[in-house]
């Protein structure tokens, strides 16, 4: 049995740092960073800072054919201040050459009079406070892409096939 469905590789060619305005939306912060720098394929190694509103989106439960709907997942909004734990995810250009980010966070904050961390997928309502920075490391050379997974019916990171077997 294969554990993996593919390998994709590529050279850091540079680091960017990117400090995001206070009150912007923390995902299309990084879209425009991305845009900018003329990023198309890199990972997200690192983000700091505090977000003033977050959106965590999570699987609530998984649907046997694996083809996920809204239904299936539960979305958080809360709005307080929060402190970014983590930021991780991909970069690759979609199907028509646009750059797909996939990304994950957590961030703590205090409720009840404890601190407690949450995390989920970034999606758009996530707005940043004072001193966010995103850290993007730049891939050259890589055969990755961002493309529709059709047994998932959801964009997916995906390797050139020459990659695929190893």
């Amino acid at each position: 049995m294969d554990l993996l469905e593919g390998v994709g590789r590529g050279k850091i060619s540079q680091v960017v740092l990117g400090k995001l305005a206070m009150h912007v939306d923390l995902l299309k912060g990084i879209e425009e960073l991305t845009k900018r720098e003329s990023i198309h394929t890199g990972v997200i190694l690192s983000g700091i800072g505090a977000l003033k509103k977050a959106t965590f989106r999570n699987l609530k439960t998984l649907p046997p054919n694996l083809k996920v709907e809204k239904h299936h997942r539960l979305y958080l909004d809360l709005e307080q201040p929060m402190e970014i734990v983590s930021l991780t995810g991909w970069i690759a250009a979609g199907e028509n050459g646009e750059p797909e980010i996939h990304a994950h966070f957590s961030a703590s904050t205090v409720i009840n009079d404890q601190v407690v961390t949450l995390g989920g997928h970034l999606t758009p309502g996530t707005i940043t406070s004072v001193k966010v920075v995103v850290v993007i490391g730049v891939l050259e050379d890589a055969h990755i892409r961002a493309v529709l997974d059709p047994r998932l019916n959801q964009v997916d990171v995906s390797f050139s096939p020459s990659e695929k077997n190893l």
